[in-house]
């Protein structure tokens, strides 16, 4: 199966808040939705025990996505849902799942008291090893979180979508993670605000005064490296919105911020094809845990 939105989908809060945009996400699309459920079967001697039996967290498992799809077809008229139940080790089935898909949608709990996300094992795995988008979407998330606020200051999915936020590394940009980025922004109709952060020379590690004149040197070279990077791409979609931020800070800090008006924050991940294992990146991992907007990571090579 070719072109979906695919969502892993296990009955927690926040695979059911995965399920919810992956389902306007399909819309979006024009594309089915598939929801995979991965039965794990669980150990010989707890299998054996006659309140938690194989045959019991089957039928558990069967029920979670057929409940699931019955409501998404209700709420999300006009989008096909398709169930589909995999067994074996969930980052493993959601990884090669993602093979099969436009992009992979996964839930992810709010960490207490600050915004953002708490990122498991296999959401961590899969994202390591995925080759496909994968879109990271915290509980709690609703249609209208992604949405300006209506005349009268409340969240309503009935007005424009915020700003898609892209962080990019003006350096090395990658064709692939803009054009998500871009098509992302296209599709929901507003306006794409690129993100750049740079370190200043590190004076203090010289001994050496602050050099106004020379940060403004830096900087401006910065801005200017990340206007013509994004160039043809202005050229190639003159009617979308480009904003750019080039600014000294950590990017994963500007990302985060920028989060908080965004319907999504697209960042890239570079694929390493190791026997070592796989890696996510320093900027990624902290916009996956505290970012407060659904999380996009495109992978390239």
């Amino acid at each position: 199966m070719s072109r979906t939105v695919t969502v892993g989908l296990d009955g927690s809060s926040e695979s059911r808040a995965a399920a919810e945009w992956a389902a306007r996400e399909a819309k979006l699309r024009g594309v089915p939705l598939r929801l995979v459920n991965v039965w794990e079967p669980v150990p010989v001697p707890m299998a054996q025990a006659p309140l938690l039996g194989a045959e019991t967290q089957q039928h558990w498992s069967e029920r979670i996505p057929r409940e699931a799809a019955e409501g998404l077809r209700l709420r999300h008229p006009g989008v096909e849902v398709v169930v589909e139940q995999l067994t074996g080790r969930p980052g493993e089935v959601l990884s090669d799942a993602a093979k099969e898909a436009e992009l992979l949608v996964l839930g992810s709990r709010g960490l207490s008291g600050i915004g953002g996300f708490l990122v498991g094992s296999v959401g961590q795995a899969v994202i390591a090893h995925a080759e496909r988008p994968v879109v990271l979407v915290r509980a709690g998330e609703a249609a209208a979180d992604e949405h300006t606020m209506d005349a009268a200051g409340i969240p309503s999915a009935a007005t424009p979508y915020w700003p898609v936020v892209l962080g990019l590394d003006a350096r090395n940009p990658d064709e692939a993670v803009i054009e998500f980025a871009i098509d992302a922004a296209t599709r929901r109709a507003t306006s794409l605000h690129v993100v750049h952060g740079f370190s200043l020379p590190p004076y203090f590690a010289y001994g050496l005064p602050d050099d106004p004149e020379l940060d403004a040197k830096v900087t401006a070279e910065w801005a200017s490296a990340l206007t013509e990077v994004l160039r043809p791409w202005r050229e190639k979609f003159p009617s979308l919105e480009v904003v750019e931020r080039s600014r000294a800070g950590k990017a994963a800090d500007q990302l985060v911020e920028a989060s908080r008006d965004a319907s999504l924050v697209v960042v890239g991940r570079r694929i390493r094809r190791s026997p070592i294992g796989a890696h996510i990146g320093p900027v990624t991992h902290a916009v996956l845990h505290h970012a407060t907007a659904p999380v996009a990571v495109v992978p390239h090579d």
